[in-house]
């Protein structure tokens, strides 16, 4: 393409004046001009607008003319004002991977992927971006940048006397009405699928600070009296209780009790004499219960004890418990029984409170596909999303927000063509389904046997398990019971769990991952979880070597329940040879105690080891001599091996599983454990991306563990893997350092 003859010149804007009507017909014919010019489908003009703070779609080739005017972009929204903000091009082949793409319905843009954005400036000022899209097939290149940077410049000074005019006129669009929430229309945000589902529902922001400040700043107009107060305390109690009774029901393993603090605050008769005394005095009931609640949480937050302090969660969830209950209608608080929860951050108890509640998914503000909280929700079958886009703060109660927790799309308020899409997707679903049809074991195209175990978070997962064929449990997260309680579980209390996990388990063959709190899992009550880094200080392993009652009685706990069944005890985090020795020093000794008395055990457990710090894989070979067998935890070992929080959004780009390292990093494993006669496993998220099947089993692994849901696709996939030209692309994989190359074989092949 010759993009000297797609310069404009001074002639042809002229005619383009000369033939315009209005400030919008000549827009019009600019982007008509610049489209053909640049053979692009679609071509957008945006202009700032100062006093909005905001990116006005002003003219456009392509798409509905009612469009513009209607799409606003704050600086750094969407390609458009992520251009603006840095004042610099994005040219890329597919717009929608791009970290801070928005959609809007209506557009039709779906077809046209490639785009090309440059800004718009007037000497130093910004003034606006053009934009140009093409179909996927048709990508920009390096010299359309420079074409289209040329256009800009030719065009800033026509836009710069345009942007006055219309700020004159007053022509930019009108603000919403005074005191009204900007109503969203159609927005379509792109997220990551954290649990997987499709939801449907209206909207509710979920309980919290955030709540609790909102509706601490309202002032109530309707008289409340001590009757109606006494009713809301008795409805809430009943209402605690029977979500408590339908926790337990549903999750007996990790309910521990998770409305107990509310209960006992409601029983508690200083806590009820401090809202009844005012009322009774003639104060108006719902400021005495939000004055209640605030001198409650000042006094819990003051304590230096990290228990009493996450007492200030409990309060804030009762509270506003108490006020929808008393003045729901006028305080606005809608139920979250069949909603669709808003949430900046859940803690692991949150998420077992929302799941009897009935709630239809969530969106959450924060955290990272692999974090526990979402682990958590795919086990409890909730649809989630993880949003990193300012637009899902300012998502209002009673929005009409639609899930794809497939792909990671959340839209707001979507036109009911969009409903209808999904309306059948969304019904399937909550018909009840028969299990998929697997083979009674997994093997590869040319015969090799590949044994599928499941990771099990909660009793709840051995259902979906009793109904499909799986060769064991190759991890169970004993962490969940601590993490949603407020105390560490006595031995009794964890080997009930654990026995009834050996039961329920779909073969003898059964892995136990000794407590791994820290990171992402850290209980309430542990008075260090506050203290630096929590990924990086004392966690996993360093916890349980540091607090080695706690260890005892659950290593205990783990032996007596595993007392018929093919027994694995793996420790996580391990960093060294004389830690790993430490560990299974202490689980000798409990052999030895347990002997002694009399008890029936598990007297020949097989003991091995999570790889996932970076640190062991040099040491590797030495390792492989003295454990029974590894697994690979691909979360962590990502995380620490590419310095990258796995649970920060912000990051979340350079949280690369294919990265050449990591891929070196599982080869260098498998080739240790091989040559020593020794298990190992994939355990992590890595195991359930299809993708990587083919090179795990081309690196001679021969044992994945992966979330149940996963199990009968990725056995269809192992099932047409061919294990020498897997080989052969693993072989392909680790000759190169280059990322790209490695995820364009992986996933674009």
């Amino acid at each position: 393409m010759d993009h000297l003859n797609l310069l404009l010149n001074i002639g042809q804007l002229d005619w383009v004046f000369k033939g315009s009507s209005s400030i919008e017909n000549l827009l019009g014919k600019l982007v008509v001009m610049v489209a053909k010019h640049m053979q692009a489908d679609v071509c957008s003009i945006y202009i700032s607008d100062d006093a909005k703070g905001k990116l006005v779609l002003r003219a456009n080739t392509g798409f509905k003319p009612q469009l513009i005017g209607k799409i606003r972009l704050k600086p750094g929204e969407g390609i458009a004002g992520t251009v603006f903000e840095k004042n610099e091009p994005v040219c890329i082949a597919d717009g929608f991977t791009h970290p801070n793409f928005r959609y809007c319905k209506g557009t039709g843009e779906e077809r046209y992927k490639s785009f090309l954005s440059v800004p718009i400036v007037s000497g130093a000022a910004p003034l606006g971006v053009i934009m140009l899209q093409r179909q996927e097939n048709n990508r920009f290149k390096n010299s359309d940048i420079k074409a289209l940077q040329v256009v800009a410049s030719q065009l800033a000074v026509v836009l710069e006397n345009v942007k006055i005019i219309l700020s004159l006129q007053g022509a930019t669009p009108r603000a919403n009405a005074r005191g009204k929430k900007e109503q969203h229309h159609s927005v379509f945000l792109k997220g990551k699928a954290a649990s997987r589902g499709y939801a449907y529902a209206k909207a509710a922001l979920a309980i919290g600070t955030e709540r609790f400040h909102e509706i601490a700043a309202r002032t109530f107009g309707k008289k409340y009296g001590l009757a109606d107060l006494q009713k809301a305390l008795t409805k809430t109690e009943k209402e605690l209780e029977t979500l408590q009774k339908l926790v337990e029901d549903k999750l007996s393993d990790a309910a521990s009790m998770i409305f107990t603090s509310h209960l006992l605050i409601l029983k508690d008769k200083s806590f009820l004499a401090a809202m009844t005394t005012p009322v009774q005095k003639g104060r108006n009931a719902p400021d005495a219960v939000i004055a209640t609640g605030q001198k409650y949480i000042t006094l819990f937050a003051a304590s230096p004890v990290p228990y009493m302090q996450e007492k200030v969660h409990d309060i804030e969830d009762l509270v506003t418990r108490l006020i929808r209950n008393l003045a729901g209608k006028e305080a606005k608080l809608p139920p979250v029984r069949h909603r669709i929860v808003i949430a900046t951050d859940l803690y692991p108890s949150d998420l077992l409170k929302l799941s009897s509640e009935k709630v239809k998914g969530i969106v959450l503000l924060s955290g990272g596909v692999t974090s526990h909280v979402s682990i958590l929700a795919r086990s409890l079958q909730i649809p989630m999303v993880i949003v990193n886009d300012p637009v899902a703060n300012t998502i209002s109660d009673g929005d009409h927000i639609l899930i794809d927790a497939e792909i990671g799309n959340v839209y707001i308020n979507p036109d009911k063509d969009i409903v209808q899409e999904f309306k059948d997707r969304i019904d399937e679903q909550a018909t009840v389904k028969a299990p998929p049809v697997m083979m009674p074991f997994s093997e590869t195209k040319d015969g090799v046997r590949i044994k599928l175990m499941a990771n099990v978070n909660l009793l709840k997962d051995l259902e979906l398990l009793s109904q499909l064929s799986c060769d064991g449990i190759g991890l169970y997260r004993s962490e969940f019971p601590f993490i949603i309680r407020k105390n560490f579980p006595t031995e009794e209390e964890q080997y009930f769990i654990y026995r009834k996990l050996v039961l329920g388990a779909p073969s003898k063959d059964v892995t136990f991952r000794t407590l791994d709190i820290g990171g992402d899992k850290v209980p309430a009550y542990w008075e260090s979880s506050n203290t630096g880094n929590s990924f990086l200080g004392l966690r996993s392993i360093r916890f349980s070597l540091a607090h080695q009652d706690i260890f005892t009685q659950q290593i205990r706990a783990i032996l007596r329940a595993g007392a018929d069944c093919h027994l694995k005890i793996m420790f996580p985090m391990i960093f060294s040879l004389e830690e790993f020795i430490q560990a299974k020093g202490i689980v000798m000794n409990c052999i030895d105690e347990l002997k002694k008395s009399g008890e029936a055990f598990n007297d020949q457990p097989k003991i091995g080891m999570m790889v996932e710090v970076p640190a062991v894989i040099e040491i590797i070979e030495e390792f492989a001599r003295i454990v029974d067998f590894f697994s690979i935890g691909t979360n962590d070992l990502v995380q620490y091996m590419l310095a990258v929080d796995r649970t920060n959004e912000e990051v979340s780009e350079y949280y690369i599983p294919h990265h050449p390292a990591v891929l070196r990093a599982i080869k260098r494993v498998a080739v240790a454990a091989v040559a020593c006669g020794k298990e190992v496993s994939v355990c992590g998220d890595m195991a359930n991306n299809a993708k990587y099947l083919q090179f795990i089993i081309g690196c001679g692994i021969r044992t994945l563990s992966m979330n149940p849901i996963y199990l009968a696709e990725n056995q269809k996939i192992i099932g047409g893997i061919d294990v020498a030209k897997a080989e052969t692309l693993t072989q392909r994989l680790l000759a190169t350092g280059n990322i790209d190359t490695i995820r364009k074989e992986l996933f674009l092949s």
